[in-house]
């Protein structure tokens, strides 16, 4: 039996991941929302008329069932019809964005689409709707682990849509880069070199390196790095030391990983977490 190729368990893995529902009901005002960096907003529209302006995109109109994502933090304004209202629930998300997730980075700085174009999504979406809109027992813990599971299902559809065609998203969407990709997430600290990758891609050595940067933009080598310092970042946050992050993430050693460390950030690993977390000693 082949194993089959999770291409979203690296990212839940190394980054948290969240939706944190804050707003359920009708909605007969405008309402700015402008959350701190690293959220983003998940929006659930059940009726009404609804339309978003932003800074970031031209205005939407939504006038079915519908839903709205904004995968990163970003400034957007509600405007409805103080008569007719619109009913909704709202959700504050989190993708790891602020800790160089790379899948938070590839999203669409927002996605809109009726329920009706994702028949999954839809069906979880009534679940959700008949949680939020009614007062049964324990239906705030229903809400939160429903939308949890519909962020999840709208980020497998989003790898699955086919409209990216460049950048990491897209190589999530092809199989054969997908398998590669999925290992460099799942084994960081293994050692990787440009023949073990394509071998696992299925494809030649040149072939593969050629449509790697084809398709996902950068080099095999560099998306490795990328994704290694990425959560080196992260365990300097949580306060591990430097010689047991290097072999977490495939470096012999802490002098090895401080140099490409700051070769990839212009910082040395030691002047990185004074200016992202002052709080914390380095170790």
């Amino acid at each position: 039996m082949k194993a089959v190729t999770d291409r979203l368990a690296g990212f839940f893995k190394h980054y948290s991941f969240s939706a944190r529902t804050f707003y359920t009901g009708t909605l007969c005002e405008q309402e700015l929302f402008n959350e701190p960096a690293g959220r983003g907003h998940l929006h659930l529209l059940r009726g009404g008329h609804l339309k978003v302006t932003s800074p970031a995109h031209e205005s939407l109109h939504l006038d079915a069932p519908s839903l709205l994502f904004y995968p990163q933090a970003t400034r957007h304004r509600f405007h409805v019809d103080e008569h007719e209202g619109a009913n909704l629930v709202c959700a504050t998300v989190e993708l790891g964005a602020e800790k160089g997730n790379p899948l938070a980075e590839a999203l669409p700085v927002v996605f809109c689409a009726p329920f009706s174009q994702f028949p999954a999504i839809e069906t979880t979406s009534a679940l959700l709707f008949a949680e939020a809109f009614n007062s049964a027992s324990a239906r705030q813990a229903a809400i939160e682990r429903l939308t949890e599971y519909l962020l999840i299902q709208l980020l497998r559809s989003l790898i699955d849509d086919g409209h990216n065609r460049l950048g990491l998203m897209a190589g999530l969407a092809d199989k054969k880069l997908a398998k590669a990709l999925v290992s460099m997430h799942d084994h960081p600290e293994a050692l990787w070199t440009l023949e073990a990758l394509a071998s696992v891609a299925g494809m030649s050595r040149a072939r593969f390196a050629g449509y790697f940067r084809e398709v996902v933009g950068i080099t095999p080598a560099s998306y490795l790095t990328r994704w290694r310092i990425g959560l080196a970042q992260d365990l300097l946050r949580k306060g591990q030391p430097m010689s047991l992050i290097a072999s977490q993430v495939g470096y012999a050693n802490a002098s090895a990983l401080s140099r490409t460390f700051r070769k990839q950030t212009g910082l040395a690993p030691r002047e990185w977490i004074k200016r992202h977390d002052p709080q914390k000693e380095d170790h």
